[in-house]
């Protein structure tokens, strides 16, 4: 599961009113809901683009801190989705992860990368520094 930070001074719920609306209109019906660092996430099971076999996403709640959103999108072989003739929905399934994020943390992808490589190089300070 990875979070995702809010743009500078934006907040997650000033960008997504409404979570399950905002899930369902790029991934599908929600089926089911899943606990997670005290938050309860969407699931969709079957969702629209048949690349993605399962796909896990919502608000994540943190307290004094601004709320993240999390999402998981578990994919399927790539041998399965070429053999039903889906390879257009490979192309279309990157374009719908990355619309998705972007309309709710206001970061394109290049930014979502940089931020992340940052994260981890924090990570990586030694202790005897």
């Amino acid at each position: 599961m990875r979070e995702y930070k809010m743009r500078r001074g934006e907040h997650l719920d000033e960008r997504v009113a409404d979570m399950e609306a905002f899930v369902e209109e790029y991934f599908g019906p929600v089926t089911d809901t899943e606990a997670y660092k005290d938050s309860e996430l969407l699931i969709v099971e079957e969702p629209d683009n048949p690349v993605f076999s399962r796909v896990t996403a919502g608000t994540v709640e943190y307290s004094g801190k601004k709320d993240k959103i999390a999402l998981d999108i578990e994919e399927r072989p790539a041998e399965e989705v070429i053999a039903e003739g889906h390879v257009d929905a490979a192309e279309d399934a990157v374009t719908v992860k990355n619309d998705f994020l972007e309309e709710a943390t206001g970061r394109d992808a290049k930014s979502r990368r940089d931020s992340m490589k940052r994260d981890v190089e924090d990570d990586e300070v030694p202790d005897d520094v």
